[in-house]
């Protein structure tokens, strides 16, 4: 796989612009590595909240990625010590040939249950490989149990360490607990990605009435000290009640500030409580604070965007703007 290279290739393909993907290309790209990514979507990371996929994308291309969106590879192979694949656009076009050094497959993933032979003792596997199981992690067979991958759900460490846990607990008799609406997804590419709960589209899609709060990092002084101030915290919050609905981060320690949304949400949070607490000067979590009160309608600084990489920050009395442009 990528992680056993042995140099570094001059060119790399990456078919899948998900997670894996993304993290192993852009890993290669500030090796020095020419890095095109292949993807059959029309976006970097289909799941991810549009607006903070489009500005993922705008920094992984600043960076060097090359990206071919809405095609698919029909056909590959080995020439002369290189990958040649051949690609097309999805929606039909003409074909035409690419060539690396390497070839990375980052399509996907699927439970590595073929060879368990489960369904010999009677445990029942659905069409995608996955072990069927009941609420209590059972499966068909009473004292037969699974987590993690081999189940549904998000192939994450963290979900299945918490599935691990309940399971356990439920055998020895107590209570257990999982809210799969909070398990936060992580990206781990510079800037980092990080999301929990619904995205705006979700929201949308669902008719559900909604306020956003916005910051961003060039706002933060802990950010513009570190000179890593590409990014933003965004905060969906439910319009009625401002229970929060959807934290979506990217830049600057965004794996680790997501812990304290989950956080907030698995305790029914408001924007407005997570706004209220006092949080240390200069801090980056400081951002999260402020877009948890711009999703209250008190933010100090409101922040607003019609281009990715354009902000525009205004305190509530107009005194001050901060605005950047490409």
């Amino acid at each position: 796989g990528a992680l056993a290279l042995k140099s570094v290739p001059k060119k790399m393909i990456v078919i899948g612009a998900g997670y894996i993907g993304l993290e192993m290309g852009s890993v290669y790209a500030r090796l020095g590595s020419e890095v095109t990514v292949i993807e059959y979507a029309d976006r970097v990371v289909p799941a991810l909240d549009t607006e903070i996929a489009t500005h993922f994308q705008k920094q992984l291309q600043k960076q060097g990625l090359k990206f071919h969106f809405k095609t698919k590879v029909t056909a590959g192979k080995r020439n002369n010590n290189q990958a040649e694949l051949t690609i097309e656009p999805r929606d039909g076009g003409q074909s035409t040939t690419v060539t690396a050094d390497v070839c990375l497959i980052a399509t996907g993933r699927r439970p590595f249950t073929d060879k368990l032979n489960a369904q010999a003792i009677g445990v029942q596997i659905d069409k995608q490989g996955r072990i069927a199981i009941n609420e209590l992690f059972q499966t068909h067979v009473k004292n037969v149990f699974a987590i993690g991958d081999v189940v549904a759900g998000p192939m994450l460490a963290h979900k299945a360490e918490e599935e691990g846990v309940a399971c356990v607990e439920m055998i020895a008799g107590h209570d257990a607990h999982i809210n799969y609406n909070t398990i936060p997804g992580v990206i781990y590419t510079h800037p980092e990605v990080a999301a929990v709960g619904k995205t705006e589209e979700q929201l949308k899609a669902e008719s559900i009435q909604y306020t956003k709060g916005v910051f961003p990092f060039m706002a933060n002084s802990r950010a513009r000290a570190n000179l890593d101030y590409e990014g933003l915290v965004k905060i969906l919050s439910d319009k009625q009640t401002n229970k929060i609905l959807g934290i979506h981060i990217i830049g600057p320690n965004a794996g680790e500030m997501i812990a304290e949304g989950v956080l907030g949400m698995e305790y029914g949070a408001s924007a407005e409580d997570i706004g209220r607490v006092c949080h240390a000067h200069p801090t980056l979590s400081e951002a999260f604070k402020e877009a948890c009160l711009a999703a209250h309608s008190k933010a100090c600084l409101l922040y607003t965007s019609d281009a990715a990489d354009d902000l525009l920050c205004v305190d509530l009395g107009g005194r001050r703007i901060i605005k950047k442009k490409k």
